[in-house]
């Protein structure tokens, strides 16, 4: 287990800030918030995620309960991953 995460670490060091590659929020998510519950969270019905600043407080608010030191870019990237793939906002 401790050589995967080591892999992830770097991997994830290694890649370039957010916006420039969809990829890392995408790993990020896998890797940390995934396990915790489904994809079909991000389409119910009573989302409260109504604007890009809904869904960041929202990632901020549970990226504690992770095992991750997320970063502010690093939120970012799941935001932003998320935005792409489920929620489509604009603002």
């Amino acid at each position: 287990m401790r050589s995967t995460a080591s892999a992830l670490a770097l991997a994830l060091a290694t890649m370039p800030a957010w916006g420039q590659e969809p990829a890392r929020g995408e790993l990020l998510y896998a890797t940390h918030c995934a396990s915790c519950h489904s994809e079909r969270l991000h389409h119910r019905e009573k989302s409260k995620i109504r604007s890009l600043a809904d869904l960041r407080d929202e990632v901020a608010r549970w990226a504690p309960q992770t095992r991750h030191r997320f970063t502010l870019d690093e939120k970012e990237d799941v935001v932003q991953h998320l935005n792409r793939t489920h929620y489509k906002l604009r603002n």
